[in-house]
C-alpha cells in the first residue's frame, strides 16, 4: 500500500474501503476513480465531499472532519492513481479475469517503442495503472481501455515518445562528450540541455537526466559536480584549465556550484602543485646572494666586440637544419652572461617557492614564480639555439651508412639540454667544450647498443637492377636516392601482368620479407614447372628492359 498521499482525507478513504467495502464494490470504485481522473481539471480545486461522492456514490456524514477538505486538481489526480493501485491490490484480481486485455510495463514499452522510464513518466501524467496477479505474482498492469483513454488525451506526447528509441551507448557517450566540451566553455546545465536537445531531437529532460545519471555514477568525472561533495583532483585540474583558457570566475562558480573564495582557493591549490613540480635545480654561485645581484646577473647581454663571420652551411642539410647556421655563435662573455642569468633566475624562483605556505599559497608569489620560470625557459632556449649546430657537426662525424642521421641529431639535442642544466659557468670553461664531451659520451654509450639490437636493412633490388654506384657519404642523399630507385622499380613492374610480377618479385627477392627463390620454388607456389617459370621470367625481363628504356632508367639486366 502507498503511504505518501498528498491528501490525508483520500488516504483515510482508501483505508476505509479496503477494510469494509465488499470486493465487488471495490471494483466499481476503481472504475469510478479512473473515470474521475479523466474529468479532473488540474487547474481547479475540489472538495473531499465531491470526490467521495464520485468514487463511492455516497456523501460523507455531516460534520465529518474531512467533508470540507480541499485539494488541487493536480494533487487529486496523483492521489486517485495511488487510490486505484491500492484498491486493486486488495482485490487480488487475476489478469486473465479482467474482462479485457491487460498489458505489463514491458509490453507497453515495446508496443510504443519507448523505455520503461517513459512509461513511468506517463503514469505521472495520467496513465492509470492497476495491480493484477500475473502467474501467481502481483504486478502493475494497464487495461487496454485505460491505455486508449490516455493515448486519446495525450496523442502528441505518445507519438513523440514513439519516434525516439532508447539512447544507445554511443549516443549517450556523444551527449556526455559534447556536454563536457560545452561546460568547459562556460555553458550552464540548462543551456547545455537545451542545445543538446535541439541538436539530437531528444527532450530537454532526457538530456538533463542523462547528464545527471553520468555525474552520479562517475563523481570523479562529473560534468556538474555535487556542490556538497568535495572536488576531486581531476575536477580541480579541469577547473584550473578552464580558468587558464579565460573562463570568468562567475561562470566557474555557477558550473561547479562553489563560492568565489572556493574557486580562487582551488586555482591557487592547483597552481601550487604545478609550481612544486617545476625543475628549479641550479648551479650555486656566491654572487647570487650579494647585494645588487639583480643588476649584475639580469642586465643586458654584452655585445660582441667584432662581427662574427657568417658560418658556411654544410651541403646536404635540410632547410630547418641549415637555418641553424644563420644564428651567430656566442662569445665567451655572452655565454657567461646567459648561464649566469639562467642559474640566477632559478635561484630566485627556488627561494620564492621555499617561502610559500603549501596550505595557503599567495597568488602574488605564484605569479612571480611563474613569470620567472618563463624567463628561465626563454634563456635556456636561447643558449640551446646558439649551440644546436654543434650537435649537427658532431652527429655528422659519428654517423655511419646504416644509421639514421636525424635520430642521432635528436639524441644529441637531448644531451645538449642536459648539459645546459649541469654546466658551471664560474669555472671559466667554454660551454662548447663541455657540451661536446657530454654529447660524445652519450653517443659512445647509445650507439653500440643500437648496433646490437638493430635489424640489418636488406634489399635485393641490386640483383635485378644494379643502379649507378652512389659514392657520396651523406646519409640523407643516400636515403633519397634509394627511395627514388624503389619508386622506379615499382613503376616499371606495373607493366607486367600479375603472374609475371609474382615471378620477378619471388626470383629476385623484391619482397623484403623473403629471400630470392629458385625456379623450382617459384614453380611450386604457382603450380607450374620450373621450365615454364624460366620462360615467363625471360619474357618478363624483356618487358622490363623495354619499360626501363621508355622511362629512361639506366639498367643492367
Amino acid at each position: 500500500m502507498h503511504r505518501h498521499y498528498e491528501s490525508d482525507a483520500i488516504r483515510r478513504l482508501r483505508d476505509q474501503q479496503v477494510k469494509y467495502a465488499p470486493r465487488a464494490k471495490r471494483l466499481q470504485q476503481v472504475e469510478a476513480a479512473e473515470q474521475l481522473i479523466a474529468d479532473v481539471d488540474p487547474e481547479k480545486t475540489y472538495t473531499y465531499e465531491f470526490v467521495c461522492y464520485r468514487v463511492t456514490g455516497y456523501r460523507p456524514e455531516a460534520g465529518a472532519e474531512d467533508i470540507k477538505a480541499k485539494m488541487t486538481g493536480e494533487s487529486l489526480m496523483r492521489d486517485l492513481r495511488l487510490f486505484i493501485e491500492d484498491l486493486s491490490d486488495s482485490i487480488d484480481l487475476e489478469a486473465d479475469a479482467a474482462g479485457e486485455q491487460v498489458l505489463t510495463v514491458e509490453q507497453l514499452a515495446r508496443q510504443f517503442n519507448v523505455s520503461t522510464k517513459t512509461i513511468s513518466r506517463w503514469r505521472e501524467l495520467g496513465l492509470v495503472s492497476r495491480r493484477f496477479v500475473f502467474d501467481g505474482r502481483k504486478r502493475v498492469g494497464f487495461l487496454r481501455s485505460s491505455v486508449d483513454r490516455f493515448v486519446k488525451s495525450n496523442g502528441k506526447r505518445v507519438s513523440r515518445g514513439a519516434r525516439f528509441s532508447q539512447l544507445t551507448e554511443e549516443q549517450r557517450n556523444d551527449i556526455i562528450s559534447t556536454a563536457r566540451h560545452l561546460a568547459s566553455g562556460g555553458a550552464c546545465q540548462s543551456e547545455i540541455s537545451r542545445r543538446l536537445a535541439e541538436r539530437s531531437g531528444r527532450s530537454v529532460e532526457t538530456i538533463r537526466s542523462t547528464i545527471r545519471q553520468f555525474d552520479k555514477e562517475h563523481p570523479q568525472l562529473a560534468i556538474f559536480p555535487d556542490a556538497k561533495a568535495p572536488l576531486t583532483a581531476g575536477q580541480k585540474k579541469r577547473l584550473f584549465q578552464q580558468y587558464r583558457r579565460g573562463m570568468p570566475i562567475e561562470k566557474l562558480m555557477k558550473q561547479y556550484g562553489r563560492t568565489k573564495t572556493t574557486i580562487y582557493r582551488v586555482i591557487n591549490e592547483v597552481r601550487m602543485d604545478e609550481v612544486a613540480d617545476l625543475p628549479l635545480d641550479f648551479i650555486p654561485n656566491p654572487r647570487f646572494g650579494r647585494k645588487g645581484a639583480d643588476a649584475a646577473c639580469l642586465g643586458e647581454m654584452p655585445e660582441a666586440e667584432k662581427a662574427t663571420r657568417k658560418a658556411k652551411v654544410p651541403s646536404g642539410l635540410p632547410p630547418y637544419l641549415a637555418s641553424l647556421y644563420e644564428m651567430p655563435l656566442l662569445t665567451r662573455e655572452q655565454e657567461a652572461h646567459l648561464f649566469r642569468k639562467y642559474n640566477y633566475l632559478k635561484y630566485k624562483a627556488s627561494k620564492l617557492r621555499d617561502s610559500l605556505d603549501p596550505s595557503n599559497p599567495k597568488a602574488a608569489t605564484l605569479d612571480e614564480i611563474e613569470e620567472l620560470y618563463d624567463q628561465i625557459v626563454g634563456t635556456k632556449n636561447e643558449i640551446a639555439r646558439a649551440n644546436l649546430r654543434l650537435v649537427v657537426s658532431i652527429a655528422k662525424r659519428h654517423v655511419t651508412p646504416d644509421q639514421n642521421f636525424f635520430e642521432l641529431v635528436s639524441d644529441g639535442n637531448m644531451s645538449l639540454l642536459r648539459a645546459i642544466e649541469k654546466f658551471d659557468f664560474s669555472r671559466g670553461n667554454k660551454f662548447s667544450t663541455y657540451a661536446t664531451w657530454a654529447i660524445m659520451k652519450n653517443f659512445a654509450r647509445t650507439i653500440p647498443g643500437e648496433f646490437k639490437h638493430r635489424d640489418r636493412f636488406r634489399t635485393s633490388h641490386d640483383e635485378l637492377f644494379a643502379a649507378t654506384e652512389e659514392s657520396r657519404a651523406n646519409p640523407m642523399i643516400e636515403e633519397s636516392a634509394q627511395n627514388h630507385r624503389e619508386r622506379q622499380i615499382e613503376r616499371i613492374l606495373r607493366k607486367l601482368d600479375e603472374r609475371e610480377q609474382k615471378i620477378i618479385i619471388g626470383r629476385f627477392g623484391l619482397n623484403h620479407s623473403q629471400e630470392p627463390q629458385t625456379l623450382k620454388e617459384v614453380g611450386a607456389e604457382l603450380g607450374v614447372t620450373k621450365e615454364r617459370i624460366r620462360q615467363i621470367e625471360m619474357r618478363a625481363l624483356s618487358k622490363l628492359r623495354q619499360a626501363a628504356k621508355e622511362e629512361k632508367i639506366a639498367l643492367d639486366i
